[in-house]
């Protein structure tokens, strides 16, 4: 049985596109040249990040996003950026009697940000926060102890399968691919993503199938 589902966040709750968006307005780019510079590198199995060394060579992200949001240009979430089956879905798994939380590599402050927009989860956690990113196996030691469940009792869900289904699988977690966002339609058809114990097209699958899952 499925106590727990823990979920990614970048491309799987919420859209992208604000934050790629973003970064191409304050490096002086047309947001079209990141948004293929981003597909590029990811088609390459590189770092997403990447693409904007590629435009600023010798960069310092973290010193950049500092500036940016000192200039008034960080980070910012709304309702507009989640996913449309997010809320329904979250809120389906948890009337099923599963516990739900949200785990990724993201900032401190998209953490904060999530959080106050009241979704119904019982926590959520960033890698920032947790000072570990995945694919690491510490990150998902941390999503076991977040969960409070064994690691067979809980699904992780997420678009990558190198980050998301291959480290998760390896950690004794159950989990579910989803084909959304670059990376998860690029990647739908690879080795990692067959590892996956269910791969979907949309959240709203997750509680008929997790409901009452037997190992």
């Amino acid at each position: 049985m499925i106590d727990a589902v823990v979920l990614d966040v970048g491309e799987t709750i919420i859209k992208d596109d604000r934050g790629w968006a973003s970064w191409a307005d304050w490096l002086g780019v047309p947001r079209h040249t990141l948004s293929a510079l981003v597909g590029a590198v990811v088609a390459q199995g590189r770092d997403n990040a990447d693409a904007i060394r590629l435009i600023r060579p010798g960069i310092d992200l973290c010193s950049e996003a500092r500036a940016k949001e000192a200039a008034g240009c960080g980070e910012h979430l709304d309702e507009t950026d989640l996913y449309p089956d997010v809320r329904p879905a979250l809120q389906e798994l948890r009337s099923v009697g599963l516990n739900v939380f949200l785990a990724g590599n993201q900032t401190a402050r998209a953490g904060e940000l999530l959080n106050a927009m009241g979704l119904p989860v019982d926590a959520i956690a960033t890698s920032a926060e947790w000072g570990v990113a995945k694919p690491t196996a510490a990150f998902f030691d941390r999503v076991v102890a977040l969960a409070g469940a064994a690691p067979d009792r809980i699904a992780y869900v997420g678009d990558h399968p190198a980050n998301d289904c291959v480290p998760a699988a390896a950690a004794g977690l159950r989990t579910a691919h989803l084909r959304r966002g670059p990376l998860g339609h690029l990647w739908a058809d690879s080795p990692e993503a067959a590892v996956a114990d269910w791969r979907i097209e949309s959240l709203m699958e997750l509680p008929g199938l997790l409901r009452r899952t037997p190992r």
